[in-house]
């Protein structure tokens, strides 16, 4: 069982140093450092303030918030992938959620004659990785639809400006009149101007727990706007017609690269398939690659080799616009 350990490790690590490798320099953390030296100016004096609330809010937190900050890892990011959601969960229920699901997968696998380390491993793996993937899910999905209804937000913006309506008063008109997560979002920073916050500030906060490319632009000129003059409701109008621009063309890449997508779905998941189908008809068969080392070392290096096509596949299929 060692040597099969070892061999896991090493696969492991050569997976993630040629992951590394491909990987390259990220161009979204290039971008969100450009974004972040030009709205720094902006936020100077509200950086100890939105510290001093996030200290404030830990203080409410429960004993199993508490419990949970200690063991999951980057607690601060997983509770603002929480709030991203839009849902009302805390971290102590992510956290009992993910030791749920890691006990019973273990003990599942244990009771179907398993090794108790490969259940111990695959429990831990599934139980941490399936939350975290729906919770991907969750955001991804509310960010879709955030993204759909913005440019509808911003044209009512524009007619609200037209009329002759304050920024702050259209920003509530959208968050009473539009539905979904542009409304909730909207009412939201109207909320946050009512009780004294700036602006500037409401609209940052909001565009860090949304963190879209769409809404960033948007605060961005409303910055500049602010800063140089000119007409807002024609800066807007402009941009909303960029915005649509934008969503038609990620369709369109959507539509090309759909075919190279099921190829690489299908490829991926087929080998798994076989062998749990197989597994199912005769499991006899199937048992000696959790008993013969021999079949464990090639089960290893084989899941490796899938990790290195599967990521090249994933490279090739990702567009970025």
């Amino acid at each position: 069982m060692l040597p099969a350990l070892l061999l896991a490790f090493s696969g492991c690590l050569m997976v993630g140093l040629i992951a590394l490798a491909f990987s390259g320099p990220s161009q979204s953390r290039a971008k969100s450092r450009r974004m972040d030296s030009l709205k720094a100016r902006h936020t100077g004096a509200e950086g100890a303030v939105q510290a001093q609330m996030r200290r404030a809010l830990t203080q409410h937190d429960t004993k199993l918030d508490s419990l949970a900050t200690r063991f999951l890892p980057k607690p601060d990011m997983l509770r603002h992938r929480l709030v991203m959601t839009g849902k009302t969960w805390t971290l102590g229920k992510y956290g009992a959620v993910c030791a749920g699901m890691a006990v019973v997968i273990a003990l599942a696998l244990a009771i179907k004659g398993v090794p108790i380390l490969i259940a111990i491993f695959a429990g831990l793996a599934l139980g941490l990785g399936l939350p975290h993937k729906y919770v991907s899910m969750l955001i991804k999905r509310r960010v879709a639809k955030f993204t759909a209804k913005f440019p509808d937000a911003i044209e009512l913006l524009v007619r609200g400006l037209r009329s002759g309506l304050p920024i702050t008063e259209t920003m509530t008109v959208v968050g009473a009149e539009v539905p979904g997560p542009v409304g909730v979002e909207f009412r939201l920073i109207g909320d946050r101007v009512k009780i004294g916050r700036t602006l500037d500030a409401s609209l940052q906060e909001t565009a860090d727990r949304l963190n879209t490319p769409e809404f960033q632009f948007f605060v961005i000129t409303l910055a500049i706007q602010r800063e140089t003059g000119g007409n807002l409701a024609e800066t807007l109008g402009n941009l909303a017609d960029v915005l649509r621009k934008r969503a038609q063309m990620k369709l369109k890449i959507k539509a090309m690269s759909s075919e190279s997508k099921a190829s690489a779905y299908i490829v991926g998941s087929l080998p798994f398939f076989v062998f749990f189908i197989v597994w199912f008809m005769n499991p006899e068969y199937m048992t000696g690659f959790f008993h013969d080392p021999r079949l464990e070392i090639a089960g290893c290096v084989g899941l490796c080799w899938m990790g290195i096509g599967v990521f090249i596949m994933a490279k090739m299929c990702s567009f970025e616009i």
